[in-house]
């Protein structure tokens, strides 16, 4: 039985946790610091580990903690979320304020006030709140029915699971109508992350929102950063609206987000310098826009009205001008990024796109080509938005003479001439150079990083200056700085030149499983490189593998041993792993495993700070143990050990039903507590 106390609190928490996300997420104004939020939280996710029995989808612990589904099921719209009709120009819409006057059977004179709002280029979703609970989240669909992603938007953290009743009690049921979107710079560190996976960009932010919202897992759709604005709502049981602009000024008192751009306009010629404005400041609002909606503000006319087809006669999308152009394409060349991977940019004839100068736009992989069917040549269409990079949208087949020219992928890296490979399952190609000068610099950080080489004091200032005064050409250069080199540096002077020898030089000896993972290969992760070294032992095995020898291990499919076995192919990563060898890097071979280590092949996650010893101490004792710590969690780990203040990996280890200790229970696995009894 749950104490009623119990009960009250977890309530409490809830609905105190959620007011304060309004705070932060809807009105940017919190009014606790983080670490009293986080203890809410916690407070909250203890008791819910207490009694089981109490938690419940709107919980704020559950933002994802939903299965992966098969499929969507369907909503179907009490009220349909009906389309917009369009206007393109300032007459239109004066002609749209007409029409309203005409049907109202009002004089041309009468002035008819209007909401106006930015129209976002996002995904339409309808949101259904009982009694102030959330209980549905769907897709616009065909207006009339669309799909079931409650689970998807309960992982929004600016859309409340509990509507606040603080200010304005809530309605019994109450259907909103909102705008799921991302913003510019969230989509653009979306597809940077996605071509450095491998993985196709997203085409715009509104595709990314689409994507992102449809996904059946709900952890996928937690990770992307959707934002939200509400502009409307369906049906409301228990509270009566009479305008449009007593719902946008009353949502918010409920914790729902509002554009605060909306603006109450008297009549059409204040919505027409809205209209202006909004304009005039579209690449610097954060989101994309393609125009502004203007709606009659008074139900009671708005009932009047009423619709024509599927468009109600009582708004219009106001569209901004197109960010459109058509130019030629000059040439398609390669870039190469900073973790190697390959990206073709098409060379544009200069064209004014959005006012501004477009040359250049991305092309963001091979297969991408293939499907536009994008030759050197071609007449193209190209699309500007905002800031965003510029992008061919297709190319215009009705114009090609025969002299087009398609484009292939080079083989040799066009900055060091390192094979370039595709490996299976992924559309990126890249340079598996070592020593490449386009991903030299993030090379070296991976390499001295404190589970790799770990070489103190290389920070990121530092690692600039040796590659940009060509003091080090590949990871190998390190170990053969001497103190001068290091004296030509900014900011080095004798004594942190002296450490930063003595770093180096304690380095030189290392295990083969750093080793393997200091290297930076493709798909091979601390705990991938203790597979191979507890598997292979010395690194001259490495150099003779086939890729049947990997195939043969336990977690390794075609995708990692094909990039482990042309890694390990390339004569220039030879060259310089041997130069490392040269310089008196000695890699302590890998022992055969005592088959009474307590913890032998088990696969450790910690998240969460510890108290008792630090995250480094705690993988030591792990390894010594016979067992592995991996850096995220999936079905082959097989304890993750949970600290104070947890993150993300805490929530995907109960969605798998991966066992979870506290630091308690650790400490008796690894034999710490006897430790502590005899001290």
């Amino acid at each position: 039985m749950v104490p009623e106390e119990v009960r009250k609190r977890v309530e409490e928490l809830r609905r105190e946790i959620e007011y304060h996300n309004y705070r932060y997420y809807v009105l940017n104004d919190p009014v606790i610091s983080d670490a009293e939020y986080d203890a809410l939280m916690r407070e909250l996710e203890e008791l819910e580990r207490q009694y089981p029995e109490l938690i419940t989808p709107n919980s704020p612990t559950q933002r994802v903690g939903a299965p992966p589904l098969e499929e969507f099921g369907t909503v179907e719209h009490r009220i349909p979320m009906l389309s917009l009709s369009n206007a393109f120009s300032e007459d239109e819409v004066r002609e749209f304020d007409r029409r309203v006057k005409r049907f109202l059977g009002l004089g041309l004179s009468h002035e008819i006030a209007y909401t106006a709002e930015p129209k976002i280029d996002g995904v339409a979703i309808e949101v259904i709140y009982e009694n102030g609970l959330l209980t549905v989240g769907a897709t616009r669909g065909d207006g009339y029915r669309g799909e079931d992603v409650t689970q998807n938007i309960r992982t929004i953290k600016m859309i409340p699971l509990y509507l606040i009743d603080k200010e304005e009690p809530v309605p019994e049921y109450l259907s909103v109508r909102g705008e799921v979107y991302m913003d510019k710079e969230d989509f653009r560190r979306l597809n940077r992350e996605r071509e450095e996976e491998g993985e196709p960009p997203f085409a715009n932010p509104r595709n990314a929102a689409a994507g992102s919202l449809r996904q059946l897992d709900p952890s996928v759709t937690a990770k992307r950063p959707l934002k939200v604005f509400f502009y409307g709502i369906g049906e409301v049981i228990g509270r009566e609206f009479k305008s449009q602009w007593e719902v946008l000024t009353t949502l918010p008192k409920w914790g729902l987000r509002v554009n605060p751009y909306v603006k109450l306009c008297k009549d059409i010629e204040e919505c027409i310098a809205y209209y202006r404005d909004i304009l005039s400041k579209r690449d610097q609002i954060p989101y994309e826009m393609d125009g502004v909606v203007l709606k009659v503000n008074d139900f009671e006319l708005q009932r009047r009205l009423g619709e024509i087809a599927r468009s109600p006669r009582w708004a219009i999308a106001f569209k901004f001008p197109a960010e459109e152009a058509t130019t030629r394409v000059l040439d398609i060349i390669v870039q190469v990024g900073r973790t190697g991977v390959l990206t073709p940019v098409a060379i544009l004839e200069p064209v004014q796109v959005g006012g501004v100068v477009v040359s250049r736009a991305t092309l963001h992989n091979l297969d991408e080509i293939r499907r536009k069917d994008v030759r050197i040549g071609d007449w193209v269409l190209v699309h500007r938005a905002g800031e965003v990079i510029p992008e061919i949208i297709k190319p215009i087949k009705e114009k090609r003479t025969g002299q087009e020219r398609e484009f292939q992928m080079p083989e040799t890296c066009p900055v060091c001439g390192s094979r370039v490979i595709r490996l299976p399952g992924e559309v990126a190609h890249r340079c598996i150079g070592l020593s490449c000068p386009a991903q030299l610099k993030a090379r070296i950080r991976h390499f001295v990083s404190r589970r790799a080489m770990d070489i103190e004091g290389f920070g990121e200032k530092l690692i600039d200056q040796l590659v940009d005064k060509s003091l080090v050409k590949d990871p190998a250069d390190l170990f053969y700085l001497k103190k001068i080199d290091l004296l030509k540096l900014e900011g080095v002077a004798d004594k942190l030149a002296q450490k930063l020898l003595q770093s180096i030089e304690k380095s030189k000896k290392t295990t083969l499983a750093r080793f393997l993972y200091a290297l930076g290969i493709r798909h091979v992760g601390e705990q991938m490189a203790q597979i191979l070294a507890k598997h292979f032992k010395k690194l001259q095995n490495f150099f003779n593998l086939r890729k049947d020898d990997l195939l043969k291990i336990p977690g390794i499919g075609p995708e990692v041993a094909e990039s482990i076995l042309t890694f390990f192919q390339s004569e220039e990563n030879r060259k310089v792993i041997e130069k490392m060898l040269n310089a008196g890097v000695t890699i302590q071979e890998e022992e055969e495993l005592p088959k009474d280590k307590p913890l032998r092949g088990k696969v450790f996650v910690f998240t969460g700070a510890l108290e008792s010893m630090t995250r480094e101490e705690a993988k030591r004792r792990v390894e010594e143990l016979g067992g592995m710590v991996a850096s995220g969690v999936s079905r082959r780990v097989d304890y993750v050990v949970v600290g104070k203040e947890p993150g993300s990996k805490y929530d995907k280890a109960r969605s798998l039903g991966v066992k979870i200790i506290d630091e308690e229970e650790f400490k008796k696995l690894i034999g710490l507590d006897h430790e502590s009894n005899r001290s």
